[in-house]
């Protein structure tokens, strides 16, 4: 077994290796999303720079967890490369340490952070988020510039008392309990036309959409200005939030619960169910990263060809993203199992880099 010292050693290396290009991003990330922001917000009245700073940092714990993956491949890459730079691995391999024996404690590592990340960074991310979210409504109102900061909008279909209606959202919070940026068309039993209320939020309480600061246009008559009207629905709390809530904004401790609700409504659940097998599967597909590091860089300074090998590292990750996407595009409306889709990508990555250095380096 490989001494304790040593694999703290290298655990530290890979630790602080992957954490640094993390952080790396996140950087890159609020620097570019605060001058894009600062730049939609420049001319509107009140919003001072303070505000526009704390939505971009909010908003950047989100947006930087997708990258966790790549930072952790590019991560272990560096440090692989590093060690063998430094000849340590070499005099590693030749006290007699496997590659099973100095890759242990890297995926320890990795396996660490994907805990990490899924029960404790991924609930701070989605709280974050919906704070960005309302730090965009106070910003921007109404003004259309709020799409470019919205991932989608919201449309629902709903029927009620006053007959169907259809509404638009810009954006929304409280998994889709409140609409920002709301227009409604709304039409009678017989299907006719009736009105469009655009208003500035909707909440729902107990079937009924309160919408606030609206402008209501019927035919034949001028806009009027209210401050509250009142739209009956037969929708249901469960039904708004499979329909409008994003299940990347749902912390992880309270998705089995929104699983539940949907499955005791009678609703499909796939996209819960989907984010919350993925980010179980974390752990696994993050330690798959260190494999995949590893069969592109432990040869590099033996056999040449490190721009070669480094390419086909930076291609594996493209290749896996491309395959998480395709599996949660699937899994996300039911093709395949959400469970199926979510562990496919971590394990085909797992079982392709153990493949391929047991056959470089066992022979």
């Amino acid at each position: 077994m490989i001494g304790r010292t040593l694999g703290f050693y290298i655990a530290r290396r890979f630790a602080r290796s992957i954490l640094l290009l993390f952080l790396f991003s996140a950087a890159i990330i609020f620097l570019f999303d605060f001058l894009e922001l600062f730049r939609r917000s420049v001319d509107r009245p009140g919003v001072t720079t303070g505000l526009v700073v704390a939505g971009s940092l909010l908003r950047v714990p989100w947006i930087a967890e997708q990258t966790l993956p790549f930072a952790t491949l590019f991560g272990s890459m560096a440090a692989f490369l590093g060690l063998s730079r430094s000849l340590e691995l070499v005099v590693a391999r030749a006290a007699g340490v496997s590659v099973w024996q100095f890759t242990m404690p890297a995926l320890l590592v990795a396996l660490g952070i994907g805990v990490v990340g899924t029960v404790a960074y991924n609930p701070l991310a989605a709280y974050a988020k919906e704070r960005a979210d309302e730090i965009a409504m106070r910003i921007f109102g109404r003004d259309p510039r709020l799409e470019a900061m919205a991932a989608t909008d919201t449309w629902l279909r709903q029927d009620g008392p006053q007959g169907e209606s259809i509404l638009h959202a810009r954006r929304a919070l409280d998994q889709g309990a409140r609409l920002g940026d709301v227009t409604v068309m709304s039409f009678d039993k017989t299907g006719r036309f009736q009105s469009r209320i655009d208003a500035a939020e909707a909440r729902f309480a107990d079937g009924v959409w309160i919408l606030s600061d609206a402008r209501v246009r019927r035919e034949g008559a001028a806009p009027l200005d209210q401050p509250v009207v009142t739209l009956p629905t037969y929708l249901t709390l469960e039904q708004i939030r499979e329909r409008a809530a994003d299940p990347d904004t749902v912390p992880f401790w309270a998705l089995d619960d929104y699983i539940e609700l949907a499955r005791n409504a009678g609703l499909p659940a796939f996209r819960y169910e989907l984010q919350y097998q993925t980010l179980v599967a974390r752990p696994l597909l993050l330690a798959a990263m260190v494999l995949i590091a590893g069969t592109v860089s432990l040869h590099v300074f033996r056999f040449g060809n490190v721009g070669r090998l480094i390419l086909g590292g930076v291609t594996a990750g493209f290749v896996l993203y491309v395959v998480g996407e395709v599996a949660r595009d699937l899994g996300g409306v039911g093709l395949v199992p959400p469970v199926l889709a979510a562990w496919t990508p971590a394990l085909v990555a797992s079982l392709m880099g153990f493949t391929i250095l047991l056959y470089r380096e066992d022979g």
